[in-house]
């Protein structure tokens, strides 16, 4: 049975793990504004850059020039800034996901071992039942791992694809700036 030091130290650790994820999650909040303000800085001098460039242009010929040759360095920085954004939003995910797999490792540690303490206890010809708890108990381990793996499988395959796109974006645009 549970004594009261255990279910106190079971409170403790998952006390612990929320204030721990939560700064997780804040630390991922902070690097999505760091990169917004990165980001907006950036735009902010590019556009009085351009700004400058467009009252300096002589002829229609030289704006559509300069017009065209925004066109690429935009994509580019859309999509690093993409990029950013996805990796900043995938390591926070797996953070939580590895601190999931850790938490769903050690209650599943702590209820085969109830499950072993009451068999110990139970009476005789109880076997069975037993038999049967320790059954689902692994069956339920497996789902769970099954459905762990199919969750990682997804997210490498929705990493490729973002990847994919993003490259193909890029590309597009280099080639529509190549052909004005």
């Amino acid at each position: 049975m549970l004594t009261v030091e255990q279910v106190v130290a079971s409170h403790k650790a998952n006390l612990e793990t929320l204030f721990g994820l939560t700064n997780k999650a804040f630390e991922g909040v902070e690097k999505i504004v760091e990169l917004n303000l990165t980001a907006s800085k950036a735009a902010l001098a590019e556009a009085n850059a351009h700004t400058q460039s467009m009252l300096s242009v002589k002829d229609a010929q030289e704006l559509l020039a300069l017009q065209s040759g925004l066109l690429q360095p935009l994509a580019e920085k859309t999509a690093a800034y993409s990029r950013h954004l996805y990796d900043i939003a995938t390591s926070t995910s797996a953070e939580f996901s590895k601190n999931m797999e850790g938490q769903t490792a050690d209650a599943q540690k702590k209820f085969m071992g109830l499950v072993d303490s009451a068999a110990k206890n139970a009476p005789a010809g109880s076997e069975s039942a037993v038999a049967i708890m320790k059954s689902s108990v692994a069956a339920a381990n497996n789902a769970l791992e099954s459905v762990q793996k199919a969750v990682k499988q997804a997210t490498e395959m929705a990493e490729a694809n973002f990847n994919s796109v993003a490259a193909t974006a890029t590309n597009a645009t280099k080639q529509a700036a190549k052909k004005r």
